[in-house]
């Protein structure tokens, strides 16, 4: 009998034991959903106070276009805005869908499709910045007709900026390519045919400006020249740009239709943005297409 009447409560005990532990799990699944709830409401704002966003960027000039005209133009808008910058192409996106940064600015409309069909990821552009182009740099040639045969030249590896570059190359009569070029799976198998000969190095995209030590030359992305001090004018040629190589300023699809999104949806196609690049250091890079 005494054992029995030990057994009874200790059964109820590890009853108690499991509903409190369920009941546990609810509440932390609770939390889970609402902190994704907060993460997106932490992009709207609250009257009276001012609501910060962290933007990612890498080296080149978009931290400085985040600091100095977008910023300040969202300020009255009730949004400070803070730069957070990257090494590479990668971290970016990824830490903009963990939630661990609210936007970026740091790519083209072809490379975020391409990398977020890769990587599963559901980000969106809010509209299109001015955009330094691609240029082609040598510390050996003056000119594209200068360039000799055989010569080592070097091209970003990420696939967008890949395809983007033999677009160049080919704008400049430097090879020919198999008719249109896919933007997302672009490879220099894509080239049908290369009169003098080029060796083609693909190689990381951060690395490019660097590489002219080494190579005769180099095809460097916009930020990456920018950040390397590499003028534009003394690029043996700038790329023709197209609506898919302009930069664009990116947020999480759920983010879209906050207060943050939808002030810099509005305040990107505004005359007032148009006017404060027209007054800055960006006067001259490409302008989105529907300016």
């Amino acid at each position: 009998m005494t054992i029995a009447i030990f057994k009874k409560p200790n059964g109820i005990k590890r009853i108690a034991a499991a509903v409190l532990a369920a009941a546990t799990l609810i509440s932390v699944a609770a939390c889970g959903s609402g902190n994704s709830a907060s993460a997106s409401n932490s992009l709207n704002t609250t009257k009276g106070k001012t609501t910060t966003i962290t933007v990612g960027v890498c080296a080149g000039p978009y931290g400085d276009m985040v600091d100095k005209v977008i910023a300040p133009l969202l300020k009255d808008d009730g949004f400070k805005l803070k730069t957070k910058l990257f090494n590479d192409y990668v971290q970016p996106n990824k830490a903009l869908a963990s939630g661990s940064i609210q936007a970026n600015l740091f790519q083209h409309g072809n490379y975020l499709k391409k990398f977020t069909a890769d990587n599963n990821l559901d980000l969106t552009s809010l509209g299109q910045t001015p955009t330094l182009g691609l240029g082609i740099y040598s510390n050996k040639y003056k000119s594209i007709d200068d360039i000799e045969d055989g010569a080592t030249v070097a091209i970003a590896n990420d696939g967008s900026n890949l395809a983007r570059s033999l677009g160049v190359l080919q704008q400049q009569g430097l090879v020919t390519l198999k008719g249109e070029v896919d933007a997302t799976k672009a490879t220099v198998n894509d080239i049908a045919s290369n009169p003098k000969n080029l060796k083609i190095k693909t190689i990381d995209a951060a690395q490019l400006a660097r590489s002219l030590g080494t190579v005769d030359v180099a095809l460097v992305p916009g930020n990456y020249s920018w950040a390397a001090d590499l003028k534009p004018a003394d690029a043996l040629a700038m790329e023709k740009q197209d609506d898919g190589v302009i930069e664009v300023f990116v947020v999480r699809a759920q983010d879209v239709d906050s207060d943050f999104g939808k002030a810099v949806k509005k305040l990107l196609a505004s005359q007032k943005f148009k006017d404060a690049i027209a007054k800055s250091e960006f006067k001259d890079f490409g302008k989105p297409t529907t300016w």
